[in-house]
């Protein structure tokens, strides 16, 4: 069935890679030395000359197996259904680029110096614009096939849960994916039950007698976590009968998406939390990024702030920053400043109640810079002092943090890293009078799956949507 159709697929792949390699160079060739060649910008160096194309597809009999062995490495060839575009991309160009690498290494070792520079880098680009043109009209066809219902996975599911409740629901709300479920085997549910309209069709003692029947792509084991004694039993029968075998664990609320595990002598641990800012080389280069990237906001955003400062001092009595106490890292308080947006008031009265929708509160400049978040200008100095970070979850007041450490699970987590001016909660909608749930929900994943890459993006992102605040009082 499906991996037969798959094997035929991947070799299909790598022959049509192996030829946009070669086509890639040729016409990296001609672009360089006919098209652009004239151009002063691309002219030559004294130090470089013209070979002829003979001279460089010498090379490609080492290039293009180099290139196919470089993607398989950087897994270009698994299996795209469900994966992301995103890091498909990125396995793509850090295949490309090691290309490039292994070229010039060649390059090296045969001493050639007349091979022109600027001919590897259009090899690159070209490359690397080939190979995700053709991935995307690959991905466009495969997945309006599978709608169509051609080119299906056929999957078992033992065991319901909410586990297999998730999994069904992804499925269905992605029919480009091309899974078909063939039913639920459940041993606590009656045969006939449906969910999604999928059907419960036996009991786990059906199992084997199922696959031997029948010619599944894969089996998917969602059994409830107070089943799990059944585990080994059920997977032992999955793998007699050669049928790839997927575990969904029904605690996907307590282990992270991405766990990090550890070898202990051959035992497998799985820690609850991955926190990537843990490790003292990621959390040295954030820091040097907030304070870079604090001063050079606090330079740009000088005017904007001394306008602000002017006109709530004229506008309204009172200071004209606010310092409020926040909580940030390992539950530690602080003042997080901003400026002030509101009619002086007593400090015990403001530390226990939210803004409301036409807060009498609010002044009405103070209105404008709470909607369009420039109040939250002064917190670059927060960074600065090490309080926060440009990138992180919000801080709260210490009244609400026990309020909601208690009625939130995993809360906490939250204070395992700097609290931020922005965040991913923020960037996807959820500040203001919003979900708190949800805000965690973003959170946790940033601080499961930071990289420095996601910082840039959210940064990035901010500027777009991250600045107007509509939830804003």
């Amino acid at each position: 069935m499906i991996k037969d159709n798959q094997k035929t697929f991947n070799r299909i792949h790598v022959i049509i890679d192996g030829i946009l390699v070669v086509l890639s160079y040729i016409c990296a060739y001609y672009l360089r030395f006919d098209l652009l060649g004239g151009f002063s910008f691309f002219a030559q160096s004294i130090y470089e000359r013209y070979l002829p194309i003979g001279d460089y597809i010498t090379y490609l009999p080492f290039l293009v197996p180099a290139y196919l062995i470089l993607y398989s490495l950087c897994n270009v060839y698994k299996p795209k259904r469900s994966n992301s575009r995103r890091a498909e991309m990125w396995n793509l160009f850090k295949a490309n680029v090691a290309g490039i690498l292994f070229f010039s290494f060649i390059l090296y070792l045969t001493k050639e110096v007349n091979i022109s520079r600027k001919f590897i880098a259009i090899f690159l680009v070209l490359n690397y614009f080939y190979g995700l043109l053709f991935r995307y009209v690959v991905i466009r066809i495969m997945q309006g096939l599978r709608q169509k219902g051609f080119n299906q996975k056929h999957i078992l599911i033992v065991g319901y849960s909410y586990a297999a409740e998730g999994f069904i629901n992804r499925i269905i709300a992605n029919p480009e994916w091309g899974y078909h479920i063939y039913g639920i085997l459940d041993d606590t549910m009656e045969v006939g039950t449906m969910y999604k309209k999928i059907k419960v069709i036996g009991t786990t003692e059906d199992l084997q007698e199922l696959l031997a029947k029948n010619t599944f792509d894969e089996i998917a084991v969602t059994l409830s976590i107070n089943e799990y004694a059944k585990l080994e039993h059920i997977v032992g029968i999955c793998e007699k009968s050669g049928v790839h075998t997927k575990f969904i664990p029904d605690y996907h609320n307590i282990v992270p998406t991405i766990p990090y595990m550890e070898d202990l002598y051959g035992l497998p641990v799985i820690n609850i939390r991955n926190v990537p800012l843990s490790n003292t080389g990621n959390k040295v280069v954030k820091r040097i990024v907030d304070i870079i990237g604090s001063l050079v906001a606090i330079i740009i955003a000088a005017i904007p702030m001394a306008i602000v400062a002017i006109m709530i001092k004229l506008t309204s009595p009172g200071p004209i920053i606010y310092a409020q106490v926040r909580v940030g890292l390992h539950n530690k308080k602080f003042k997080m400043y901003k400026f002030r947006s509101m009619e002086v008031q007593d400090e015990k009265k403001e530390q226990k109640a939210w803004t409301v929708p036409n807060d009498p509160r609010v002044t009405k400049i103070g209105r404008f810079i709470r909607s369009t978040s420039i109040d939250e200008l002064p917190q670059l100095f927060n960074v600065l002092k090490g309080d926060m970070s440009m990138v992180g979850p919000r801080p709260e007041r210490p009244l609400f943090v026990e309020k909601f450490k208690e009625e939130i699970p995993r809360y906490m987590i939250k204070h395992q890293v700097r609290p931020g001016i922005t965040g991913w909660a923020q960037i996807n909608g959820y500040r203001g009078d919003t979900s708190i749930r949800k805000r965690i929900e973003c959170d946790l994943y940033y601080i499961e799956n930071w990289t420095l890459g996601l910082d840039i993006k959210i940064l990035f992102l901010t500027i777009f949507k991250g600045f107007i605040n509509k939830n804003a009082y």
